[in-house]
């Protein structure tokens, strides 16, 4: 296990819609930790390959392109900001289009490779909270805590189809529903880093569970690891 500097590693892997990123959001904050947002690193790596005009498909200009990426995680005015070839885009990547192009190369390998890179250096001191589908698993297997958060296919849909609604979309339960249990095959059957649950990571069902309950599980876990190993908090 690499010697950390600044606290534990903790990650939280799951399936699309049990809420990994509003929890990582807000166990950082509660721990002093840094959050490590995977899928907006994700986004930005959309926007500079739709940038850049690069067929998604095209794997060895995409292999090219990647090797040049330099996308990093910062704190500006209170808010994280991502910075993309020295560029701020954090404002830019949270579009439709980027969504649907992120969901296509986030599963190629020229670009897990380049990010898988970026997020092992910005985390390796320690004193982080990364989520994800393969954090504890491919990105960090010697995380210090690993959470796998979950809820039910008909939770995630409802919460899902609530969230939809209030942005006034026309959305049906039954479909929502439908959506999520698709998204749960495709990334636990995709051949690269494939979502399922670390074998030492600590399962959460957050179904009947608010976020505050999850957040005071995570936390008194938290302490038993940092008591356990000596750990400065």
């Amino acid at each position: 296990m690499n010697k950390r500097t600044n606290g534990i590693i903790i990650a939280i892997d799951g399936p699309s819609g049990a809420g990994k990123s509003t929890v990582a959001r807000l166990l950082a904050d509660r721990l002093g930790y840094r959050q490590i947002d995977t899928g907006a690193m994700y986004r930005a790596a959309a926007l500079l390959i739709a940038q850049a005009g690069i067929d998604p498909g095209d794997l060895s200009t995409l292999e090219s392109f990647c090797q040049k990426l330099d996308i990093s995680l910062v704190h500006v005015d209170g808010r994280q900001a991502v910075i993309a070839n020295g560029s701020d885009v954090t404002d830019r990547i949270r579009t439709p289009e980027m969504s649907l192009l992120t969901s296509r190369i986030s599963t190629l390998k020229p670009v897990r490779d380049a990010l898988l890179k970026s997020q092992r250096m910005m985390g390796v001191g320690g004193g982080v909270v990364l989520e994800g589908r393969d954090i504890g698993t491919v990105v960090f297997p010697d995380a210090e805590l690993k959470f796998y958060l979950s809820a039910s296919a008909e939770e995630r849909g409802r919460r899902r189809c609530e969230e939809l609604s209030e942005k006034g979309e026309q959305v049906t339960l039954v479909d929502t529903i439908a959506d999520v249990v698709k998204r749960d095959l495709q990334d636990s059957g995709r051949d690269l880093a494939p979502l399922r649950q670390a074998e030492d990571a600590i399962a959460i069902d957050s179904s009947h569970l608010t976020v505050e309950d999850v957040l005071d599980k995570m936390e008194h876990l938290y302490k038993e690891i940092i008591k356990a190993t000596g750990t400065a908090l």
